[in-house]
């Protein structure tokens, strides 16, 4: 009754277009007032809220947002684009591969598909449809390229699922996430190439030499330094994540402020408000749905999904396909946060069970099954209702969603075939970290 009485409410919110968060918080209360008076239970939802936020690992998703937001202001989107063009645009279809890297480059460095979407494609989706490449399609694929940076850290959504696993080295899990990232940015791209060669699309790109690859390198290095700076302080131990956010978000102000001069002093105001905007929206969302969370364990709902997929146990890889069907599914009308909130409490204990069948250890499934998790939500983003990257793109691109299913049917199929690689291949996600000494 409880289940029923929470879907329900649920669903109803989301048909009304409530916002997520607050749909899951009513759908929590009216769960809870099943169980215990009004009182208590407007005072257990507004406590299990309020703690989902005293996490220290936490602190370092607005850090990372903050970061993200001086770098799209900052001038990186246009380099990072210069560069991929240069790098990328003489191969066939030279401007669709071009966006594809662009977004795997922006993505990893803001942490962020939306701000991915948004940045890259503000440029690439109008250059594309000058070159006569259809808006949708072009909708289509910078929609999908911008949740590789979701893969490739770091990762805001591999922060909240290392905090809900418990027992994860942010530091392991974030390099696990390196070759299914770049496996998924270059199966786009390739992907991209031969639909152009095939549709006519767009003129391939003279190469404009080596003095301009190394100027547009120039240009871009201190963007990439980012990256090495962040994921190797915390590779090393040198700092934590957390940590590293804070060292983030000081090394793209003085990259925003004084190095590229895109953005004032002025505009800190301005985009501190937006990450403020940003963090509320992203806390609410794990404040809400650990309250769920916490209801689906007091109504044993990991008990009964253990027993409803037992009879496939026995078939670790069969499991596995149902779990991924499962997860694109909801990730169909439910955010990412707050998909890894929820869902990996019920699904994580079923992965556990099946580790030793499919030759891991129950702490190398954690790493494994993280990924696996992160990239099915990731493909969500990218399907309605919920699909945050696919309405960026189709609004910059000013399509329809229905123009977009046509061209969004191919790149749909071949990243869940590089999901379902993923998934029966546990060395592509832990065969880095084990060489990197961060996991046994």
């Amino acid at each position: 009754m409880t289940l029923a009485l929470l879907g329900g409410v649920f669903l109803l919110l989301l048909m009304l277009r409530v916002p997520i968060a607050v749909a899951i918080g009513f759908a929590a209360f009216a769960a809870l007032l099943l169980e215990l008076p009004p009182t208590t239970s407007a005072a257990t939802l507004a406590q299990r809220v309020a703690v989902s936020g005293f996490s220290f690992t936490l602190i370092a998703i607005p850090l990372f947002i903050l970061a993200g937001k001086l770098m799209a202001s900052g001038g990186v989107a246009r380099r990072l684009i210069d560069f991929a063009r240069v790098a990328v645009g003489s191969w066939p279809g030279g401007l669709a591969v071009t966006n594809v890297l662009a977004n795997m480059m922006f993505g990893s460095v803001s942490g962020s598909a939306a701000a991915a979407a948004s940045g890259i494609g503000g440029f690439m989706i109008p250059a594309m449809a000058k070159e006569n490449y259809p808006r949708p399609y072009a909708a289509a694929l910078t929609a999908t390229a911008a949740t590789t940076g979701l893969l490739i850290p770091p990762s805001n959504v591999m922060l909240v699922y290392a905090v809900v696993a418990g027992g994860v080295s942010i530091s392991a899990l974030f390099v696990a996430g390196y070759v299914p990232g770049l496996m998924l940015g270059l199966a786009l791209m390739a992907l991209a190439a031969l639909t152009s060669a095939r549709h006519g699309h767009g003129e391939r790109l003279p190469f404009a030499g080596w003095r301009a690859l190394l100027s547009a390198t120039a240009g871009v290095l201190p963007s990439a330094v980012l990256l090495v700076i962040v994921m190797g302080g915390i590779v090393s131990g040198l700092f934590t994540a957390t940590e590293s956010s804070a060292v983030a978000v000081v090394y793209s102000a003085v990259l925003a402020l004084a190095v590229y001069r895109e953005i004032g002093w002025r505009d800190l105001p301005r985009l501190l408000a937006e990450t403020a905007a940003t963090t509320g929206m992203v806390f609410l969302l794990i404040g809400t749905s650990v309250c769920l969370a916490w209801i689906f364990a007091y109504a044993d709902v990991p008990g009964l999904i253990v027993g409803a997929f037992g009879v496939l146990v026995e078939h670790p890889w069969l499991l596995l396909l149902a779990i991924n069907l499962v997860l694109l599914v909801v990730g169909t009308f439910m955010d990412i946060t707050p998909a890894l909130l929820i869902f990996t409490p019920i699904f994580l204990p079923l992965a556990l069970l099946v580790a030793p069948e499919m030759g891991l250890t129950p702490e190398q499934m954690k790493y494994h099954f993280g990924i696996v998790l992160v990239f099915n939500l990731c493909l969500g983003l990218v399907t309605p209702p919920a699909g945050t990257t696919l309405f960026i793109a189709a609004g910059i691109a000013r399509v329809s969603l229905a123009s977009m299913l046509r061209p969004m049917l191919p790149i749909m199929a071949i990243s869940i075939g590089v999901l379902l690689l993923v998934s029966f291949v546990p060395a592509l996600t832990l065969a880095l970290p084990r060489a990197l000494g961060l996991l046994d």
